[in-house]
């Protein structure tokens, strides 16, 4: 079956996420536009990923919880899980890698945790978009331990993306799956990039802001209606 998805989404637990980004309304906002799978990836953090899947149960859509690292290179890349156990493990793994520089909400903005009532239950202390010490190269391996699928985020961008921080693909790299935010610039980014030939591309909206979560345009091919289907199907 065929999936409209949106699969790189950021919550108000991103510092720089917008406040009305929370758990039921991007479930909401992702059943109104009429998509099937999204994923919730805050920056170094699944902590909302509990409150995420819970809110968008109810509205018949299937959420996959999941993180896009900041990995000691500043590559930002998306991770994703079959589990939510296994979600948190990787959270409790990443946070305990990130620089112990606390957040200042009056010049980052505010790291609220939600629960599944939609209601503020606690925050993250450490700035969250900060480089973890976790290298790219170790990313794959770390991530599959725990039956997900590791993805470079936005890799035609100038800033924080694989290719403009390390100035190329690793030779040796695993992903099967690359995220471009411009789907115009696929032939190019090929071109350049011969790596790219062999990737599932896929197009997320990277949304902070409600507005911006992907409308029903994209589909992705999947055995079932499941988290673990889509995990396979971006390996």
């Amino acid at each position: 079956m065929n999936l409209y998805y949106d699969l790189h989404i950021h919550s108000c637990l991103s510092p720089c996420g917008d406040q009305d980004m929370t758990p039921a309304n991007i479930a909401g906002m992702a059943a109104v536009k009429g998509l099937d799978v999204i994923a919730v990836t805050d920056h170094n953090s699944c902590k909302n990923c509990p409150a995420v899947l819970a809110a968008a149960r109810e509205y018949g859509v299937l959420a996959i919880p999941g993180m896009e690292i900041c990995t000691q290179e500043e590559v930002h890349a998306v991770c994703l899980f079959s589990e939510l156990e296994a979600a948190m493990d990787f959270d409790d793994y990443v946070y305990q890698r990130l620089m112990p520089v606390e957040n200042r909400p009056d010049i980052f903005g505010k790291q609220e945790i939600y629960n599944c009532n939609d209601q503020v239950q606690g925050t993250v202390p450490y700035l969250l978009i900060n480089a973890c010490s976790i290298s790219f190269d170790q990313l794959w391996r770390l991530v599959r331990e725990r039956n997900g699928v590791m993805f470079p985020a936005h890799v035609e961008k100038p800033a924080n993306s694989l290719i403009a921080n390390l100035g190329f693909v690793p030779p040796d790299s695993e992903f099967k799956t690359a995220e471009l935010k411009n789907l115009k610039k696929l032939h190019e980014m090929r071109r350049e990039h011969p790596y790219l030939e062999q990737c599932r591309i896929i197009s997320n909206s990277d949304a902070h802001y409600l507005e911006d979560i992907n409308e029903p345009l994209l589909t992705i091919d999947v055995k079932e209606k499941s988290a673990e289907a889509v995990i396979w199907a971006l390996l």
